[in-house]
């Protein structure tokens, strides 16, 4: 009976402190990941000793980052993720030295040896991949540069996990002397580096088989469990040979991430996600220890100011050096700036080697705690004056959305194309909310009267402000693909009154629209390549009518064979057939009508040459 009520009596404590203080703290604007993090102070040993041993609670939660990581890895192709190798490895490196350096050449000039101060410094160089990611998810940045850029960094202090711990036995056992370790760090490595060649490979091979075959027995809960076992059996590879569990679970999102069964994933492990990563997030605020804070209180605030402010320093260096939109670079500062929970592992390992004593230890995880409790309040703090102030240093007076739209029309992306839709509407007497992401373009339509808002519509609190849940349209004029692709599963999923009607860059991306269930889809270069084509026909002695009917028929079969291939376009096999097909279709179909338009003239006019005449 005791065991059974000590097992009701964690998840109650769990759940009672987050019903509390997670509501309080986004009522105050504080962020939910400090209302968990206030919530594990207060439940911990430090003030109400409830949990007495938040060391396992910690273990058990760092499987909600694992799963993060994972529905990460489902939103990044391999393509993009390849197409990510250079700031991961480039980037992400600079970050990670140069923050180390810093932090360890001010150890150095303070007195500290410099075995402790590599040490250090190496684990305060780390940033919290789960408040990061979470805090990204949270106000939908994912898809911003600032965003790829948190992800880049992230990733390549998981990918260093190995070599960072491998470096701690190394000084301890060589009393500092570095070149004289032993091979261990090499073999650990290389074993990390054949598990992740295995997983890819293997993955590819075997997952899609795989889930189409549990997916065929109809019982959603075992495909659940599938999506479960899959994560939990990557990051038990990983662990095995020393590498972040959560980059072993990012690398099998990313090996489902073209997969038909994505979705189906997401929904099934959101729920475990968001529960597991609150109560990672209450295990971190129970581990703080409020006695070192009371006791050694500049010891703890020396650090805590050293870490934000040489990390930061780095961080805006690299921001301009990477061309960062001015209003991203605080969010990307902050992300980065901050400890990481793979600092506590690190500091553990040093005080079980030697290098630091429990009380230093004590003091780094407290500065590492303290980091992450005040990165939401310091997010706080840059949208209410960093943000503003630059928003409106570059955006004109009145170019923000200050109250809910009431316009049945609403336009994203207001270039080119965007324009031209605009400019029909408000000449028929049309009212329409336009929004779009650059500030210099913003500020220069406004010059022209044009009624533009400042914004990036893959936010949805954003497209609620512009009127989504109101509107009847909305228009998808935007540049870049992903967030054209953004914009739209965000409109189908939360405004499902919202009629989309979307630009297309090119048959991909039509594709890829269609899939989320947009139908009123124009490429933006067919009906300008169309115009041109009547008139190099009408050149060659066409009449204006039959280069103009001809057109139109190469449009309709054109958007009829789209609608063809659209079950086949992932067999690259297939669509090559299907539109080698459609095309000698289209051309027998006009053969035909030229033949039978011969039939039906006996005579020619002088007004009205035939329309085959360019065939000489």
């Amino acid at each position: 009976m005791g065991e059974h009520g000590n097992w009701i009596h964690l998840p109650l404590v769990f759940l009672a402190a987050a019903v509390i203080t997670v509501p309080l703290a986004r009522w105050l604007r504080l962020g939910s990941i400090l209302g968990y993090l206030v919530a594990g102070v207060v439940v911990g040993p430090s003030v109400l000793g409830v949990i007495d041993d938040p060391g396992t609670i910690l273990e058990v939660a760092e499987f909600g980052v694992v799963l993060m990581m994972f529905l990460v890895g489902l939103e990044l192709e391999p393509k993009r993720l390849w197409a990510m190798r250079r700031p991961i490895f480039g980037w992400g490196t600079v970050q990670l030295l140069g923050s180390a350096t810093l932090l360890m050449a001010l150890a150095v000039l303070l007195g500290f040896n410099w075995p402790v101060a590599l040490v250090a410094s190496l684990g305060l160089a780390m940033s919290s991949t789960a408040v990061a990611m979470a805090v990204l998810a949270e106000r939908n940045l994912g898809r911003t540069t600032a965003g790829q850029s948190v992800l880049s960094v992230s990733l390549l202090q998981d990918i260093a996990a190995i070599p960072v711990l491998a470096v701690v036995p190394i000084v301890a056992a060589s009393g500092g002397a570095v070149e004289h370790a032993d091979g261990n760090g090499w073999l650990e490595a290389g074993k990390a580096i054949a598990m992740v060649v295995a997983i890819v490979f293997g993955g590819r091979l075997a997952l899609r088989p795989a889930f189409q075959w549990i997916a065929r027995s109809g019982t959603p809960e075992i495909f659940t469990a599938a999506a479960l076992l899959l994560v939990i059996g990557t990051a038990s590879l990983m662990h095995l040979v020393g590498l972040s569990m959560a980059m072993g679970a990012f690398l099998a999102g990313v090996l489902l991430a073209e997969s038909e069964y994505r979705r189906e994933l997401e929904t099934d492990l959101e729920p475990f996600k968001g529960l597991l990563l609150g109560l990672f997030f209450m295990a971190v605020g129970m581990g703080l220890d409020l006695g070192v804070v009371v006791h050694h209180p500049l010891l703890v605030l020396a650090i805590l100011c050293a870490l934000l402010t040489l990390k930061s320093l780095v961080l805006v260096v690299m921001s301009r050096l990477m061309g960062m939109p001015v209003l991203e670079r605080p969010v990307f500062v902050i992300l980065l700036a901050q400890g990481g929970e793979f600092g506590f592992v690190v500091f553990q390992l040093a005080q079980a080697a030697g290098l630091i004593d429990a009380g230093q230890n004590s003091a780094l995880v407290a500065a590492v705690a303290l980091s992450l409790a005040v990165t939401p309040a310091l997010l706080q703090g840059a949208d209410r004056l960093l943000v503003k102030k630059l928003a409106h240093k570059h955006v004109p007076h009145g170019a923000e959305l200050d109250g809910e739209q009431e316009a049945p029309v609403i336009i994203a992306g207001f270039g080119r194309y965007g324009q031209i839709v605009g400019r029909l509407l408000f000449a028929n007497g049309l009212d329409a909310t336009v929004l779009d992401h650059d500030a210099e373009a913003v500020e220069s339509l406004r010059r022209f009267d044009w009624r533009v808002f400042f914004g990036d519509a893959t936010r949805l609190d954003l497209l609620r402000t512009a009127g989504a849940a109101k509107a009847k349209v909305l228009v998808i004029a935007v540049d870049d693909i992903e967030q054209s692709i953004e914009i739209a599963e965000l409109a189908k999923e939360n405004f499902p009154q919202l009629t989309v009607v979307a630009r297309a860059r090119n048959v991909q991306h039509y594709y890829r629209l269609r899939e989320l269930g947009v139908t009123l889809i124009e490429r933006e270069t067919l009906d300008s390549a169309l115009m041109s084509a009547r008139s190099v026909l009408e050149l060659l002695g066409w009449e204006p009518h039959a280069a103009r009917r001809l057109a139109w028929r190469f449009r309709q079969h054109s958007v009829e064979q789209l609608e063809v291939m659209l079950p086949l376009y992932k067999d690259r096999a297939a669509t090559i057939a299907a539109a080698k097909e459609g095309r000698q279709q289209f051309e027998q179909l006009i053969a035909q009508e030229r033949s039978q338009a011969r039939a039906r003239r006996p005579q020619r006019h002088s007004w009205d040459r035939d329309e085959d005449s360019g065939d000489n």
